[in-house]
Parts: C-alpha cells; structure tokens; sequence
C-alpha cells in the first residue's frame, strides 16, 4: 500500500489497471492519481486525485479521436467526423468502456462514497478513463496513450454514426440521458393559412432553449429542433476537446 498525505492507495489495485492498460509506470503517482476519487483525498490536494488528469486527459483524446477520423475517413466532411467524435468520447460510451475493462475494481473512493451505492460511477468511471489517457501519456509519451485509446474505442469509431439520425428526437433523448436530462419541447409560433401551417418548435434541456425547428406539422418541427440541437452540441463538444 502506497500512502500519499492521507491518501492510501492499494498495491493490487495499482497493479489491477497497470494490467488492464497493458503498461507498468514508471512514475506510480500518475497513476495512483488517476484512479483515485476526490472523495478520498483528505488533504485537499488536488494533484492528488484524478480531478486535474482528467481535464488534460479528456484534451488528449479528443485529439486522438480527431485524427483517427481525419486519417480513417478522408473523404468525409466535418459533420460526419464530428459526430462520431461526440459518440466514441461521450459519457455514456467512455463510462461503458472502462466498466467493461474493469476498472470498477480499481478507482479508489473516499468514506463518502461508502454506504452510497456508488450513485457516482457513471462520472467515476468516465473520469477514471480520461485520467488514465492523461497518465499514460506523461509517463510514456503520445505513442503510449494512443495505442491504449484505439484499443479500447475502436470498436466504437464506426462511420454509420456520421449519418444524421433517422429519429432525432431519440437521439437527442438518449445523449442527453447519459447526463440524467430528459429534452422537452414547445410549440412557439403556429403561421401561414390553415391548408399550409408552419410550425416553429424549440427543443429544451432544463428548461433553456438548446435547439430550433420548423416543419409543416409539430411532429416534423420538434424533430428539426431536435437535430438542431444535436448538432449544436456535437460543435459544442467538438470544441470542448
């Protein structure tokens, strides 16, 4: 057992994800770090949890995600690269990857999050996977890192998620439920005669406006909102990494 200030980090479990990553640290602060929840570190620190791996780790693989795609695929266009991006780096697919690898078994949580059921797992298990890029890729340099990435992901980089859904409304449903958020939608403006209304509808998260629509019936103008607002959020994530 390796102890940093209050922070006691198991021998098995480091060992647990140096096998799961197929790699040995050289520096095992990385990667005790990465598999350590907020929750327990008592001092504070944050070089001591994942919390700072994390956000250089969720930068770190979008830009190996991106030129994956860019290399894969060169004769697809931006909102196709795009949207694969959005689905193989969301919450929802990270967190299924990493529970699926194991890594349940290594993250190191605090007295907090004892007794709890865990109720933040699908967070943990995203983060952990974030820090784990980070970590790999200071301790063994860009070449490390992505070989862990297309390892775990490839399965999910497939260019059907480049076409525009078929059902908008379902697709935005489901990305928005990986942050526990159910879209609503509201009519805003009914116009033109009554044999050729046009329907103007906004789709919401949380009650703000995130996308915009119009079609000749409500159905068809809520489901032009919904694909505003996935491809709205696919730019805004896109950006993000």
């Amino acid at each position: 057992m390796t102890d940093h200030g209050d922070r006691q980090v198991p021998l098995e479990q480091i060992a647990l994800v140096e096998r799961i990553c197929g790699y040995e640290f050289t520096d095992k602060a990385l990667i005790e770090a990465a598999i350590t929840h907020p929750s327990a570190v008592e001092d504070g620190h944050v070089e001591h949890s994942y919390e700072r791996l994390e956000f250089l780790g969720d930068s770190i693989l979008g830009a190996i995600i991106a030129n994956e795609l860019y290399m894969r695929f060169p004769e697809m266009d931006e909102g196709g690269m795009t949207r694969i991006k959005v689905s193989v780096v969301s919450g929802s697919t990270l967190a299924q990857v990493a529970g699926d690898l194991g890594i349940t078994d290594c993250i190191v949580f605090g007295g907090s999050e004892t007794g709890t059921g865990k109720r933040g797992l699908h967070s943990a298990l995203e983060n952990v996977y974030e820090s784990i890029v980070a970590a790999l890729f200071l301790d063994g340099g860009l070449d490390v890192a992505r070989a862990w990435v297309l390892r775990t992901l490839d399965a999910h980089i497939d260019p059907c998620l480049a076409v525009e859904p078929e059902n908008p409304k379902s697709a935005l449903q489901e990305l928005l439920q990986a942050d526990r958020i159910t879209p609503t939608y509201e009519t805003i403006d009914i116009d033109g005669p009554p044999h050729a209304r046009i329907f103007t509808s906004n789709a919401l998260a949380k009650g703000k406006v995130i996308g915009t629509g119009k079609g000749s019936s409500k159905k068809q103008s809520e489901a032009k909102a919904a694909l505003d607002a996935l491809e709205k959020l696919a730019h805004q994530r896109s950006d993000a990494n």
